[in-house]
This record gives C-alpha cells, sequence and structure tokens, in this order.
C-alpha cells in the first residue's frame, strides 16, 4: 500500500463514527472514557465480543452481520488496515461495530474487568523464532489479559492457518489445566464445525485453502483464577 492512500485511510479514520483511536498516554493514565462504559457507547448493554490483531476487519463485520444483538470491536494497531472494515461497516449500517486503533497489550486499559464475552483471535503472526515468543498473541502475559477482561466463562476462539501456534496455544492450556472445548488440526474437514467459525473468511484465509493448508481452530474458557506467574 502506497504512502498516499495510508495517508488517506488515516484522515477518512478520523472522520468515521465507528473508529476510536486514543493516546497511550490516555490509556495508561485510565483517561479513556469508555472503559467499563461501553454500554453507553452502543446504547445498549448487549454482549460485547473483540477481534484482536482485526487486520482489515472481515470477522468483526462478518459476525456483526449474523448477530446484530451483540456489538463488536474490532482491535488493530494498523489503522490503513481495519479502515476497509470500518467503511464496510458504515456503507451497511450496521451499529454494532466499532473499530479501536490500539496494542493489543493495553487490552487491559481499554476493557473493565469482566466486561466482554467473547475475543477471536484469527489469524496471527505465529512468532516462530523463540526469542520471539513474547510477541505470540497465546502467550502466557497475553492470555492473563485475556483473562482479565473477559466475563466468567467467557469464550476465546483462536483460528489459525498456523499448526505450530495450534500446537503452543494447546501447550500453554494444558500447563494451566484448561481443556479445550473444541479443538480442532482441519476445522472444514468436521462436520460439526460452528457456523461463525466456517462461514466467515478472511481473505488471507480464502488464499490457504486455495492452497489446501488447513485451518486449525481452537474454542475454550478460562477457569475462575488462572496461574500468575
Amino acid at each position: 500500500m502506497g504512502s498516499k492512500n495510508k495517508l488517506k485511510r488515516f484522515k477518512e479514520n478520523e472522520s468515521f463514527a465507528n473508529v476510536i483511536q486514543p493516546t497511550r498516554e490516555d490509556l495508561l493514565s485510565e483517561k479513556f472514557p469508555q472503559k467499563g462504559n461501553w454500554e453507553s457507547y452502543f446504547g445498549n448493554s448487549n454482549p460485547i465480543v473483540l477481534e484482536l490483531g482485526c487486520g482489515k476487519g472481515e470477522y468483526t463485520v462478518g459476525l456483526a452481520r449474523k448477530n446484530p444483538n451483540v456489538n463488536y470491536i474490532g482491535i488493530d494497531i494498523k489503522g490503513a488496515r481495519f479502515w476497509r472494515g470500518a467503511k464496510t461497516a458504515l456503507e451497511d449500517g450496521l451499529q454494532n461495530v466499532a473499530f479501536i486503533r490500539t496494542q493489543i497489550e493495553l487490552l487491559e486499559y481499554v476493557f473493565a474487568k469482566n466486561e466482554v464475552s467473547e475475543i477471536w483471535i484469527t489469524f496471527p503472526d505465529p512468532q516462530y523464532k523463540f526469542k520471539r515468543t513474547h510477541h505470540r498473541m497465546t502467550n502466557p502475559i497475553f492470555l492473563r489479559r485475556y483473562h482479565h477482561v473477559l466475563k466468567p466463562k467467557g469464550v476465546m476462539h483462536l483460528k489459525t492457518d498456523s499448526a505450530f501456534l495450534h500446537g503452543y496455544t494447546l501447550g500453554v492450556l494444558d500447563g494451566w489445566g484448561i481443556a479445550p472445548e473444541m479443538a480442532h488440526h482441519d476445522i472444514y474437514q468436521y462436520v460439526h464445525a460452528p457456523e461463525d467459525v466456517i462461514d466467515i473468511q478472511t481473505f488471507y484465509e480464502q488464499q490457504y485453502r486455495e492452497r489446501e493448508i488447513p485451518i486449525t481452530y481452537l474454542k475454550f474458557s478460562f477457569p475462575k483464577d488462572v496461574p500468575t506467574a
């Protein structure tokens, strides 16, 4: 994407009513007004579902179309990417969609404890190198952040083309004594695959499937307490 297109999209994002771009300073100083108050933003008390590292926002928008009584929020630091999802949501008149430009590690400054019902992680960078472990979106540090904002028995979804990340996440969960509700190494070959998992496909997911790369899927919930270290 050219720099001119990026600048144009950044500018458009500023005018989109469904895009929120808090500064890091405001989040860290607890000055973000929506934390613990998302009901006022959406005008209802419907469940909140997040897509982390949402990219173009295909999953956020796709789920919002299917479930109008649920509020969906896509989160990504790359605003030029989720511009497409935000624009589509506005064009389609979807009132249950928002996008936030921020880092995932700041999640606890955006949402209060137990404020979120579900979290989707779709096709994150698997960060294969050991020295990049702390960047994997399902490492223990990140999982504790998700546990904090999720309601009791809130649901986590991981959908990825990376068998490595799928296995790594299963290993972390096993170490915490968590048995996934669903774990499949090739979800499109599973006759009981949930509709929300197979009916919505990202641009890159379609490419993976054309190359016959299996798509893995995990669904799990946290216990009341998780290890602190």
